[in-house]
């Protein structure tokens, strides 16, 4: 099973810890962002693992070879201009499409991880729902509140988002009963989304899925509101993980 790591993002929100570092080599608890979540796909029994890169690309691809890598088969993807989460996970379908014989629907699923969350969702759970739904994208969700709403139905299918500060509600799946959840970063997907990706260069992900939705593709909610989960895209943010991680919330 493969991994993405989105960490090409700017870190305007972490200024500023990101003036002289990417936001992937922030540190909480003297461990970067970037180590922590590939600690923990490696953990998973990840081994290959993708990353894309923008701001101070080579800083991230010199630390990560300082580091061996930390043992596991790393690529990088170099994005000239930032290419949004549809964009850059689309620019990286090479290596997470997989290779040989066998077809897209009979490929592993892969994860794909913001590289500013912490969380302890049991990635093993969350690949067996997604297989045993036959989803294209399995999402962890959560009840919390957020600027940015995912709307599920019933059957846990993506239906709609809704848009707090803008106030705009959009609804791609009718459904009587609808719940709002906030995404948590981090998703399962099947590669047999690559083909039905018809965005082209900058663009969301959400957007596409909800397209997808629309078009009666299976995008699903894990439920992680068990798991401990934090956006580590603010300093106060990352302040908080550290009293979490010496409280022991968290490892």
């Amino acid at each position: 099973m493969k991994a993405m790591v989105l960490a090409a993002g700017l870190g305007t929100r972490l200024r500023p810890l990101t003036n002289d570092r990417p936001k992937a080599l922030v540190e909480v608890c003297r461990r970067t962002l970037l180590e922590i979540t590939l600690t923990r796909l490696r953990d998973f029994g990840i081994q290959d693992v993708i990353i894309n890169v923008h701001h101070y690309a080579d800083m991230v691809i010199d630390r990560m070879k300082a580091a061996s890598n930390f043992g596991m088969h790393i690529e990088f993807s170099r994005e000239d201009v930032l290419l949004d989460t549809g964009g850059g996970l689309k620019k990286a379908a090479w290596f997470l499409s997989g290779s040989g014989k066998a077809s897209v629907d009979e490929q592993e699923p892969f994860i794909l991880h913001n590289v500013d969350v912490i969380s302890s969702i049991d990635f093993q759970r969350m690949v067996e729902v997604h297989r045993q739904s036959s989803a294209l994208a399995t999402l962890a969700v959560q009840e919390r509140k957020t600027s940015r709403y995912l709307l599920f139905n019933d059957q846990l299918q993506l239906c709609g988002r809704r848009l707090v500060k803008e106030d705009k509600t959009e609804i791609v799946r009718p459904s009587e009963n609808i719940s709002d959840m906030a995404f948590a970063g981090i998703h399962v997907i099947s590669p047999r989304i690559f083909p039905l990706l018809t965005e082209e260069g900058i663009f969301s992900i959400i957007p596409a899925y909800l397209r997808l939705a629309a078009q009666g593709e299976k995008i699903q909610a894990f439920r992680a509101n068990e798991y401990y989960w934090r956006d580590l895209g603010k300093p106060e943010n990352i302040q908080q993980a550290e009293r979490d991680i010496k409280a022991n919330m968290i490892r």
